[in-house]
């Protein structure tokens, strides 16, 4: 599938669930989200037709996400679903972490954690947010005092033996920009390849203010002055819009991820994200979604409708996202997908 800008889409993010057992400002602001209704969410057997038609149709990267999916019940049969289709060349996870460090069964303590599951199922990534190292910190931007389980989480990923364990901090002027330093040097001691996220206004407009926003050029500089100057690393890509550096005297990899400060955010984009309740978005930045649930759910619809349908909203994606626009976000993104 190719857009009309010359985009090839390949990469196709899912959300399983709009629940999560934290409450970042950025995601979800406040506790009053309304859940889904389950019989509105896509079960598991519709969401697993979803992606073996969008891989006959040349997806070849699905990154699971939520909320947070590890909440879902019997997420782990999904994952082992999702490893048998063929035509996937890389099935990531996006999560806080939290779950990942958990028995994925009750058989003590010989039982494999969550992440081990994952990894056997053919889970080849695992991103993990992480925004801070101090718990104080982490217990008021997540709403919840988890630090410990986060890190035990990223412990497990590191032990199950993902191709890649990527970190990821959304960087907020007053919370964390003081902590940069620290988070380089966590990832380089464990390997984890470290991306730092603007915030995005995906939540509220009030989440993205002169008083929390902290552009990711600010934040290199920041690290330049201790660690020397980055490197670019033009060539270096991963599936993501990251743009990479390099710290010369320890060769670490570090991405910056600016969808509001890099003007050439888009210019790569290969992909689609569709939510939990069966909406198929082209683009995160955009109000635009199209009802592929209606399409599931109808007896008479065939795989080649649907195929139809993902061609269609291919078709729409628009050529860069509304985010500089003053964009007025409609949906909160913990109900998008992350």
């Amino acid at each position: 599938m190719e857009d009309r800008y010359g985009h090839r889409i390949s990469y196709l993010r899912v959300s399983i669930t709009d629940r999560c057992n934290e409450r970042c400002a950025y995601c979800m602001p406040v506790e009053e989200q309304e859940w889904l209704p389950r019989a509105e969410v896509l079960r598991y057997e519709e969401i697993l037709r979803v992606i073996r038609v969008g891989a006959g149709l040349g997806i070849r990267k699905v990154r699971v996400t939520g909320g947070e999916p590890l909440t879902r019940r019997d997420v782990l049969w999904f994952f082992e679903q999702l490893g048998r289709i063929g035509g996937l060349d890389d099935i990531g996870i996006s999560t806080n972490g939290t779950l990942l460090g958990r028995p994925a069964t009750e058989d003590g303590a010989d039982s494999p954690t969550v992440a081990d599951r994952l990894r056997r199922s053919g889970v080849r990534t695992a991103n993990i947010s992480l925004d801070t190292l101090d718990r104080e910190t982490y217990a008021r931007a997540a709403g919840r005092d988890f630090l410990p389980q986060a890190l035990a989480g990223i412990e497990a990923a590191r032990a199950a033996g993902f191709d890649a364990v990527k970190m990821n901090t959304v960087l907020m002027r007053g919370q964390n920009e003081h902590e940069l330093w620290d988070l380089v040097d966590f990832a380089r001691e464990r390997d984890l390849l470290l991306r730092f996220i603007e915030l995005m206004p995906v939540s509220t407009t009030q989440v993205l203010t002169d008083e929390n926003f902290l552009p990711f050029g600010e934040a290199k500089k920041l690290i330049e002055f201790k660690f020397g100057p980055l490197e670019p690393l033009p060539e270096f890509r991963t599936n993501g819009p990251a743009t990479y550096y390099r710290v010369a005297k320890t060769g670490q990899k570090l991405g910056f991820i600016g969808a509001m400060t890099n003007l050439h955010f888009c210019e790569t984009c290969n992909k689609l994200r569709l939510t939990c309740e069966g909406k198929l978005r082209p683009c995160l930045g955009s109000h635009l979604e199209f009802d592929l649930r209606a399409v599931l759910r109808d007896p008479a619809a065939t795989d080649d409708d649907l195929a139809r349908f993902f061609r269609e909203v291919v078709d729409r994606k628009p050529e860069q996202h509304e985010f500089r626009e003053n964009y007025q976000p409609e949906r909160r993104m913990i109900a998008i997908g992350g």
